[in-house]
């Protein structure tokens, strides 16, 4: 083995072994396990969040595959419709074109050419992150097999009446001219005003006063709520208003929906321009009035003067004419949520448009029932109070997107808007007995990229044949999602499953949080505070970093910010860390929270594990050359490290099936370091380095350090792959272990019958034994390397037969030069002292210690802790500080001045101890 650890030089060369032997794909006879990845969008690289939810099923699908499953992780990406037309639009204004230069045909080549070319990025990085998904059956949502799903489901569907036609209100992007779904607008704080409305009343009898934030949808106000209960107005319940500018009489009508104690208590209602408004229009039977077009301008239906501004300009047009008209009562600074399109950026408009939707209901009950019932589990479990609460209030699903790359919707229409669905144009004209002399055109919009989504777990299997893999991997054991798309993709997995397969799609829903910065921060470009997970990999100086995370921008001004931002947080740009370190990092991250804090000094440490396991490794094939397989015996030490693997396989097994990565990853960790690396390789020593061990012994020690170390690296695989096959393919020929690679070898198991408890108390004795032999040294500041003599006292026939048995191992790694045990009555000379359970262990300080030079230096340290002290006193003794000062900032004064005083108290009885020895 090289004698560092190089990341770099291992892990490309490794997965590029993995996946030429097609190590990946489902093999043997075992039960069969399956995972079906999110897909990612082609569009996408690889960020903290997926290289987050890769690593939960890679560690999962490495677990179960070594266990003996027949392994699926199914892989995929998604066709992103709208984000993937942007991106080919963008470059076609940059040609000087537009998609309409091209026509729809060949537009819809150009996204397939760029997908062929510039798409899938993240399929490298995946396989960056060591993801051993199945890449022979790798799937995209607009392949010719999934697109035949989506249109069988479709017409399936409409055929059954849950899906129609309708108009209805919508998110509507004005700029890139399609229906968004919840997920795709981005709503956020923004300052703006609140203006203050007279609408007359039509008996002249006086005015009400409304606000609103959006004036230019008062063209199509179509009427005027209050409170049923809410006395300043029952009289005016039925009478009408006349509506400023246009001059349209409208109802004042009576909804629950209003607050009476919020402004006015008279809420102005504009039913296609405002979702809760658009329910109260229903409810009461009220018009809607369109004012604007799809471009969000205002449209020919309100009055002259406006038609055609910009809906902003309209905005300060109708303000002012409103002022003139004295119908402006007042404007007020007013903070609201603005809802922006998450692509184009625009301020998305509620429209009232024509849409296909899914009647969701019908489909929403058995998918309630599912977990209900338990047949699909969601972990942690609180997570099915979410999905219970968005099921039991489910509206129908609008699924139809104003785009021209996607999956187009199979309905044709003819010259008098008669529908006709079906799989293909042909067969729509069969099945309505319609001759070629009808003319049809089918319909432009394409479905939401959700709608194939949901389809993935069975139309990736070969849905709607019967194939083997869908009989084999259907459903499948887990899916693994972060919270925020459990309504816009778990739940709607769950129906679709249960309506076309007759089964859940998955038996377990485990949910983790999102990546936030070290302070809790969402990453964003302009915090400065993003990572990529390829720069934790690979490293990048700051001059680098500045430049990938500015190039490109389409806002140019946020430039210097983003550039400032990332000075701030990576003075020093990134090192280089390695995937291993990455994923276990992600693994002690992933506790059930809803939040996870990534901390750069994590990563760090971790790089340091795989360090420590490099250079134990490389310390166990030094000493296992020429290692035979004779006779053995076992020391204490090897009896003992090989009961604490098993109970730490045991601990990782459990942790596994509870989802426990963190707690997984936090064991491994435990026993790797603090006990095979800290301790086991010391106890070692006196064994191998010893002429008086027999030939039976060291054999012994040696076959336990290879085979021991040999199972770990199986138990650290799934979630530090490379690493571990590196160390693997060195070290398993000395165990006696055949086989190409570790990803194929069986898991640890438990085997309860080669525990030896006894092993496991006289070791954790010797441990403490030299723990406390080391305070002694710490305390009285003697080299770690000088042989001590040691007393015993209250020391049980047990300590001393202990004492005896593991004096070797006592003297070498305790640099203990001699064991005497004291009668409990026997007065010890001046020494130092730490208790080992009832046991005293005392180290004598006569000829230990320079005791001139000791006094003076706890002295010295003895006058430095004063004077801190007395800072400490004169701060509390100062009133002014301890009225105006925090609270919590006195209470840790008073904490600082209670430490020096034990300090202090401490340094007395070691100065006492030395004055014995004068």
């Amino acid at each position: 083995m090289d004698t560092t650890y190089q990341p770099r030089d291992i892990e490309q060369r490794n997965y590029q072994r993995w996946e030429e032997n097609g190590w990946f794909a489902p093999a043997g006879d075992g039960d069969p396990y399956c995972i079906v990845i999110p897909p990612p969008n082609v569009t996408g690289t690889l960020h903290m969040g997926h290289a987050f939810q890769d690593t939960i099923m890679d560690a999962l699908t490495r677990y179960h595959r070594m266990r003996g499953c027949r392994t699926l992780w199914q892989p995929g990406m998604d066709h992103a419709g709208i984000a993937t037309q942007m991106v080919v639009e963008r470059l076609l204004n940059a040609e000087g074109k537009s998609k309409h230069d091209l026509g729809r045909e060949q537009f819809v080549d150009r996204v397939w050419q760029w997908k062929e070319e510039s798409g899938g990025q993240i399929a490298q990085q995946l396989r960056r992150m060591g993801a051993s998904v199945d890449w022979q059956r790798d799937r995209f949502t607009m392949d010719e097999g999934l697109s035949e799903a989506v249109r069988r489901v479709f017409v399936s569907l409409y055929e059954e009446g849950l899906i129609y036609r309708g108009k209805r209100l919508v998110n509507w992007d004005p700029v890139l001219h399609t229906a968004l779904s919840d997920l795709e607008v981005l709503s956020a704080d923004e300052e703006g005003s609140l203006w203050h409305f007279r609408y007359p009343l039509a008996s002249g009898k006086g005015h009400l006063i409304v606000a609103t934030t959006r004036p230019e949808t008062m063209l199509g106000d179509s009427a005027v709520a209050v409170h049923p209960d809410d006395e300043r107005f029952k009289h005016l319940i039925g009478e009408e208003i006349i509506l400023p500018i246009v001059g349209r009489r409208i109802p004042v009508i009576a909804d629950d929906y209003v607050e009476p104690e919020f402004g006015s208590g008279c809420v102005k209602i504009t039913p296609a321009h405002d979702f809760n408004d658009y329910e109260i229009g229903k409810r009461h039977d009220l018009p809607m009035i369109n004012v604007l077009t799809d471009s969000a301008t205002m449209h020919e239906s309100v009055p002259e003067k406006y038609r055609g501004l910009d809906r902003f300009d309209a905005r300060k047009a109708i303000v002012a004419d409103l002022d003139a008209l004295g119908c402006l009562e007042k404007i007020e600074k007013y903070t609201t949520k603005i809802p922006r399109g998450d692509r184009s950026g625009a301020v998305v408009e509620p429209y009232l448009t024509d849409q296909w939707y899914v009647s969701i209901k019908p489909l929403a009950e058995p998918a309630i029932e599912a977990v209900e019932s338990g047949r699909i589990r969601f972990v942690p479990e609180n997570w099915s109070k979410t999905y219970f609460e968005w099921m039991y209030n489910i509206q129908d699903w609008c699924i139809s997107r104003q785009l021209w790359w996607g999956h187009r919707i199979p309905a044709w229409y003819d010259e008098d808007g008669n529908i006709y669905v079906g799989h293909t144009e042909a067969e729509a004209r069969e099945k309505h007995g319609l001759g070629d002399d009808v003319v049809l055109r089918q319909d432009d919009d394409v479905l939401d990229t959700w709608f194939s989504s949901a389809l993935w777990p069975f139309s990736t299997m070969g849905w709607p044949d019967e194939t083997p893999e869908l009989k084999e991997f259907y459903p499948g054991n887990v899916l693994v999602t972060g919270f925020d798309i459990i309504f816009f993709w778990v739940a709607r997995m769950i129906m679709f499953g249960l309506k076309f397969m007759g089964d859940v799609p998955f038996r377990e829903v485990y949910i983790h949080g999102l990546i936030r910065d070290q302070d809790g921060q969402k990453m964003s470009k302009s915090k400065g505070n993003v990572l990529d997970p390829i720069n934790l990999i690979d490293g990048i100086g700051l001059d680098a970093l500045i430049e990938k995370r500015t190039a490109g921008m389409m806002q140019d001004h946020l430039a210097p910010k983003i550039e400032k931002a990332t000075r701030q947080h990576f003075p020093d740009g990134i090192e280089q860390y390695g995937t291993d370190a990455l994923r276990f990092t992600f693994a002690a991250l992933a506790t059930t929270g809803r939040d996870i804090r990534f901390d750069l000094g994590r990563i760090d440490g971790y790089k340091n594990f795989c360090n420590k396991l490099w250079n134990a490794a490389r310390y166990v094939l030094m000493n296992t050359e020429n290692l035979d397989s004779g006779a053995t015996e076992l020391s204490a030490a090897d009896r003992w490290i090989r009961t604490r693997f098993q109970q730490t396989t045991a601990d990782v097994h459990r942790h596994f099936a509870d989802y426990r990565l963190d707690l997984v990853s936090q064991a491994i960790y435990e026993f790797t370091w603090h006990e095979f690396c800290d301790w086991y390789l010391e106890l070692s020593k006196p064994v191998l380095q010893s002429d008086e061990m027999s030939a039976e012994q060291k054999r012994g020690t040696r076959q336990t350090l290879v085979e021991v170390l040999e199972a770990l690296l199986r138990l650290l695989h799934p979630l530090m792959p490379f690493i571990s096959e590196e160390i693997w393919q060195q070290v398993a020929p000395r165990a006696g272990v055949s086989g190409e690679t570790i990803m194929l070898q069986p898991y640890p198991d438990v085997d309860a019958e080669t525990a030896d408890t006894a092993a496991v108390a006289d070791i954790e004795w010797v441990k403490e034994f030299i723990l406390g032999v080391r305070q002694i040294r710490g305390e009285m500041d003697i080299s770690p390397g000088k042989p001590l003599p040691v007393l015993l006292q209250r020391a049980s026939k047990e300590d001393q037969q202990r004492a005896n048995e593991h004096a070797a191992v006592l003297a070498r790694v305790g640099r203990v030069e001699s064991i005497e045990i004291l009668a409990d009555d026997q007065e010890p000379p001046p020494a130092a002292m730490a208790l080992h359970r009832e046991m005293r262990i005392l180290v004598p300080m006569k000829g230990v210690i320079d005791v001139a030079a000791e006094r003076a230096r706890l002295e010295k340290q003895q006058a430095k802790t004063r004077a801190e002290l007395a800072k400490a006193q004169g701060k509390l003794g100062n009133e002014k500080f301890v009225n105006n000062a925090p609270a919590a900032v006195v209470e840790q004064e008073k904490e600082r001045a209670a430490e020096f005083e034990r300090q202090l108290a401490e340094l007395d009885e070691q100065l006492k101890k030395l004055d014995e020895l004068a």
